[in-house]
């Protein structure tokens, strides 16, 4: 049994962890995002869109945050997809890179993605829950050199392509989801269960709960990967996964999912 000085020190070694940011690539890790191609496939070209003044701006400052942290790289690569932007819940905007040609000719990988309701068939008799978010999820998986060119987009200010894992890729969540698996890989099913960058750690007592804790931040510091503090949450009798409320009584469908359906307009345009 931990001692109450001892469940202190692990609690203080988790918060100096997840206060942690990913400052620069992923340098410190073994190239794991590969993007293999249909036999015979060409460079894939997508027509760029023309972008509001608004969206010009905000393609400025992203493009000079994935410099500084080393996630792009200016690049001459024939592939070209495109980019455009869609509305963030807070007005701002989310860049997104269109590609749908590229994810036409690659090679799909067939890494099974869990299914939710076998992932929650194991909390049944836990009592403590935590939850920990992996920090810009698949940006902490780097791409293969040989394959950095196949993710160029261009843009008004020039091509750029990824030297990390980008959003949008048709491997992207099969990739994130084998590399998470394999770092947690003793602990899985036994006090841990994954969903691409969303991990649950569960347990029977608060003991037990902070050595496993323990056990799980040894394996992400192993592997050089950085969680997002403002989405953890530790030693919860009850918390929100996969849109289920999970507590030691029951799992429950999340409130907020049910009242949205209720809320929605219905269709008229069938």
């Amino acid at each position: 049994m931990n001692s109450p000085r001892r469940s202190d020190e692990i609690a203080s070694s988790i918060l100096i962890y997840i206060s942690g940011r990913l400052a620069t690539w992923p340098t410190a890790r073994t190239p794991s995002g590969r993007i293999e191609l249909e036999p015979g496939a060409q460079p894939t070209i997508r027509t760029q869109w023309r972008l509001t003044q608004p969206e010009l701006q905000e393609l400025r400052d992203q493009l000079d945050y994935l410099l500084a942290k080393g996630f792009v790289q200016p690049s001459t690569s024939p592939f070209a997809a495109s980019i455009l932007f869609t509305p963030k819940k807070d007005g701002g905007l989310r860049m997104c890179i269109d590609y749908r040609a590229l994810n036409r000719v690659t090679i799909k990988s067939r890494y099974p993605i869990p299914r939710a309701d076998e992932l929650i068939d194991q909390l049944r008799g836990a009592c403590y829950f935590s939850k920990i978010d992996i920090r810009g999820g698949y940006h902490q998986i780097r791409v293969f050199v040989d394959d950095c060119h196949k993710t160029a987009f261009r843009t008004r200010y020039g091509s750029y392509e990824y030297t990390v894992m980008p959003f949008g890729l048709t491997n992207a969540p099969s990739t994130f989801q084998l590399k998470m698996n394999r770092v947690i890989w003793d602990l899985l099913d036994k006090c841990v269960i994954i969903y691409l960058d969303d991990i649950l750690i569960y347990s029977t007592t608060r003991e037990q709960h902070l050595k496993n804790l323990e056990g799980v931040f040894q394996c992400l510091q192993q592997n050089c990967l950085i969680t997002k503090g403002s989405k953890c949450e530790f030693l919860k009798p009850e918390l929100e996964f996969l849109g289920h409320v999970i507590s030691t009584e029951a799992v429950k469908i999340d409130p907020r999912k049910i009242r949205a359906i209720q809320d929605g307009k219905p269709t008229t345009n069938l």
